[in-house]
Order: C-alpha cells, then sequence, then structure tokens
C-alpha cells in the first residue's frame, strides 16, 4: 500500500511546510498549522464529469491567427456591481465576493439573483437552511420563481444538480463551507478550498456559465484561504464598511475584465442594500450654519466623479508632542502639507494638535483633495469658516505651488451639478478648457498664497 502524502499548511495564510513548526514565518501566528493530505483520491466523475482526458485538444496558434472579439456581458440588474465589475457579468468568469461578517455579502448577492428576471440562477447555500433563504428574500420583497435554491455543502452532489438545473449563473455562498472527496480533510482547509475552487474555475471556463464565490475573510481583513485562490478567480470584489453606518463600498481588487479603479456604493436598509447612484449625497452633509474647518473637493474613484467635505481640527497641544490623526486620508501625506504650510506660508503648526476627518467613510487617495485638505486646516486654524458654496479641485506641490490634476473638466461639472457657484483649481489645469462652458466660477491659481488671499483676504 502506497504511503499517503502529507504536508502542515497555515491555517491563516496558507504558507506549506513539511514539518509542524510553532509559528508561521510567513503570517507571525502561532498554532496555525495543520497536517493536510496532498495526494487526491483517485474519484472519477467527482466534480459532475468535469475530469480530464489524456490528450487535450488544444493546439498551439498564431497570435495574429486568433480572431478577437469583444466579451459578450450582460447586465446583473444592479448598476453599481456592473459598473465595479467593468461595464456587467463575462460568461464563463469566476467572481470571488470577500467582507467581513455581516457586511452584507449574502445580500447583495440574493438580490442579484432575485432581481435577474431573464436568467436562470442556482443559489447555492452551504451556511443557511432554504427556509432561512427564503424568509430572506420575503424582507427583500423580492419574489422571482426563477432562482433555484440548493442547500449542499458536497461539490459531487452539486454538480448533479448543476447538469440537471443548467443555470445561467451559479452563486456559492461560502466557498469555505465547501468539501470535496478528492481531498480527505475539513470544511474550509486550504485543500478544500482550493480544490473546490479549481472544479468551479474548470466548471466556468468550460461550460461558460458566471460564478460567484462568496468568501470569508480573516481577522487581519485579507480573504480567508490559500493565495491562490485570488490568483486563480477572474475578479475579486471586496465588500467594506462600518457596521456603525448604513453604507457600504464595494471595490475591485482584481479584475481580469475592466478596471480595478471604480467603486459601487449601497445603503444597507431594512429592505435590503439601496443603490446610491449620486455618491455625493452621502459624502456632504447637510447644515444650515457656517462651520470653520469644512471644505469640500471633488475627487474621482474610477469614471465617477464625486465631490467628498473634509473636516479638520486644530487646537493647542495639550501633551509635549503634537498629535497627528487622520480618517480616510494618508497620515504621512497630512504631515506633508502640513509642513508645506509652516516652510512657505509661515503658519506655525508644529505646535498644535491637527485632526483631519473624510466624511461618508470612505478613504481617499485621489492628490486632488491637497487644496480642500490645506484649505479646511487654516479655516479651522484661524476660525474662519469657508464659504458652503466653495470647492477646491487641486494638487499641492512642495514648493507651495498649485499644481494640475487629470479631468478637471469632469470635476468642475460635477460641482455646478451640484451647486457649487465657485471652485479653485491649477492654472496649469485649463489648457484646452472653454470655460463659457461653466455657468460656475472658475478661479485659476498657481500659488497656495493666491488661494489663501481670495478665500480670506
Amino acid at each position: 500500500m502506497a504511503k499517503v502524502k502529507t504536508a502542515f499548511f497555515c491555517q491563516n495564510c496558507g504558507a506549506q511546510s513539511a514539518r509542524w513548526i510553532g509559528k508561521c514565518p510567513a503570517c507571525g501566528e502561532w498554532n496555525t498549522y495543520v497536517e493536510e493530505v496532498l495526494e487526491k483520491k483517485s474519484t472519477q466523475g467527482s466534480n459532475g464529469g468535469h475530469k480530464g482526458s489524456g490528450m487535450s485538444s488544444a493546439r498551439p496558434r498564431l497570435i495574429s491567427d486568433i480572431q478577437a472579439r469583444e466579451e459578450e456581458r450582460f447586465s446583473s440588474a444592479n448598476q453599481e456591481l456592473d459598473r465595479v465589475l467593468g461595464g456587467g457579468i463575462v460568461p464563463g468568469a469566476l467572481i470571488l465576493v470577500g467582507g467581513e461578517p455581516g457586511i452584507g455579502k449574502s445580500t447583495l448577492m440574493l438580490q442579484v439573483a432575485l432581481n435577474l428576471k431573464s436568467k436562470k440562477v442556482l443559489y447555492i447555500s452551504g451556511e443557511e437552511s432554504d427556509l432561512q433563504i427564503k424568509m430572506r428574500a420575503e424582507r427583500l420583497g423580492l419574489h422571482q420563481s426563477n432562482c433555484y435554491i440548493l442547500t449542499e455543502t458536497n461539490t459531487h452532489n452539486i454538480f448533479h444538480h448543476i447538469h440537471e438545473t443548467s443555470p445561467d449563473i451559479v452563486v456559492i455562498d461560502s466557498i469555505q463551507t465547501l468539501t470535496t472527496a478528492a481531498i480527505e480533510s475539513s470544511a474550509g482547509s486550504i485543500s478544500q478550498i482550493r480544490e473546490c475552487s479549481a472544479e468551479f474555475q474548470k466548471y466556468a471556463k468550460e461550460s461558460g456559465v458566471p460564478v460567484f464565490l462568496i468568501g470569508h475573510i480573516t481577522k487581519e481583513g485579507s480573504l480567508a484561504g490559500p493565495k491562490l485562490l485570488e490568483h486563480m478567480v477572474d475578479t475579486v470584489l471586496q465588500f467594506e464598511g462600518d457596521h456603525n453606518h448604513v453604507y457600504r463600498i464595494l471595490r475591485a481588487q482584481k479584475n481580469r475584465f475592466g478596471s480595478t479603479a471604480e467603486l459601487g456604493i449601497f445603503e444597507m436598509r431594512g429592505d435590503g442594500l439601496r443603490e446610491v447612484s449620486n455618491p455625493s449625497e452621502i459624502l456632504l452633509s447637510s447644515r444650515e450654519d457656517s462651520l470653520s474647518g469644512i471644505s469640500v473637493s471633488a475627487t474621482i474613484e474610477g469614471m465617477r466623479p464625486m465631490l467628498i467635505e473634509t473636516q479638520a481640527l486644530i487646537s493647542t497641544a495639550a501633551y509635549g508632542t503634537p498629535q497627528r490623526s487622520s480618517t480616510g486620508f494618508d497620515v504621512r501625506r497630512l504631515n506633508m502639507l502640513l509642513a508645506v504650510l509652516e516652510k512657505r506660508c509661515g503658519f506655525r503648526l508644529s505646535i498644535k494638535d491637527v485632526f483631519l476627518n473624510i466624511t461618508g467613510g470612505i478613504r481617499v487617495d485621489d492628490p486632488a483633495i491637497d487644496l480642500g485638505v490645506i484649505c479646511a486646516v487654516l479655516s479651522s486654524s484661524e476660525d474662519i469658516a469657508i464659504n458652503e458654496k466653495t470647492c477646491f479641485a487641486a494638487e499641492v506641490g512642495l514648493t507651495g505651488e498649485i499644481r494640475p490634476v487629470t479631468r478637471v473638466e469632469q470635476r468642475i461639472t460635477e460641482a455646478q451639478k451640484l451647486g457649487f457657484e465657485q471652485i479653485f483649481v491649477s492654472k496649469y489645469s485649463l489648457k484646452g478648457v472653454d470655460l463659457q462652458n461653466f455657468t460656475i466660477k472658475v478661479h485659476p491659481v498657481s500659488k497656495v498664497e493666491q488661494v489663501f488671499s481670495l478665500l480670506f483676504g
């Protein structure tokens, strides 16, 4: 009898070792190594008939002989999800959706499954019973007879039902609950996740049926399972949000069929997730009084222009070392902007505490909000409110110059659409831009001092 080949795998990051070790050298976690079988069982048809033949029909072809064609996408009946996917669902795509527990992954995918009227969807759940899913569907207020529910965790049985049902879309909730007979280990182990994902990848590519995999994440925020899982799938979507806020953000960390710069915004309500088509409505707070330390900047996420509000608070340092705290903005970039204000403009901020917050619970990396950040800081420092109808869209350099940003016309148009009366941009951004097309007043500036004199006199 042949000896069974085994190896030890870290259950946190997926690292492999020939022997058991206490501390994982890859992720630094203790007591996470578990022994798992490497050799598969010789089970035929474990993936529903998708077993490899001895000789492949593929042949080498010249790249010039390959006919290029556009992938025929179809809509998911969810505009925000379509935006993040790059315009819709690609046939045969393997899509991984990850997020924290209770963030709304299952709710999002069930809404998509119930809203697709013209497609047959098979929703496979290994975490909930069919009665629980029915109760959630009634809470969402969606009743659609073209969605099939299957509560099963064995992949052999799942593929048997898939061949009987012939669905147009398959949703797996979640990949960590599935098991295959080819691996002798428990559900959720590195080997099981890797093998089950490989089976669904082969099914998706051979049949052309898109498959959505819902995945768990670790306490560090990364997707649970081997890193190979993220390499195998075509798209990795991350569902983010704060449990204390009602808004959720869907980002693409990997997308073979589109840009990874797009994001979708949802509002969690009692009847499910509502698509937020105008993100500025959640990122701008409505206030009646003019308050100091608040500015509005025009940013772009992917192809979508948005207006976000920056709040700053400057106070006298209570301790010897001043505090620098930032939420939603890189604190190192904040320190750089404060140094520019002190060195180039003469404002003494090194002895004061600086707190910065991007409203709406999102994180912004666009350098176009630099000018809005320093204006909010100075507004709080001098206790002078900025006109609430004023907007900013420019980068600030180390010499105090106002640098141009990309797609300035879209930023100006978005500010004009939302009723702003004036916007400050770099004069170098306006080359080839016809200002006669805008009713909003555009202030072209080149130095930080110009902005301060126009704002605060």
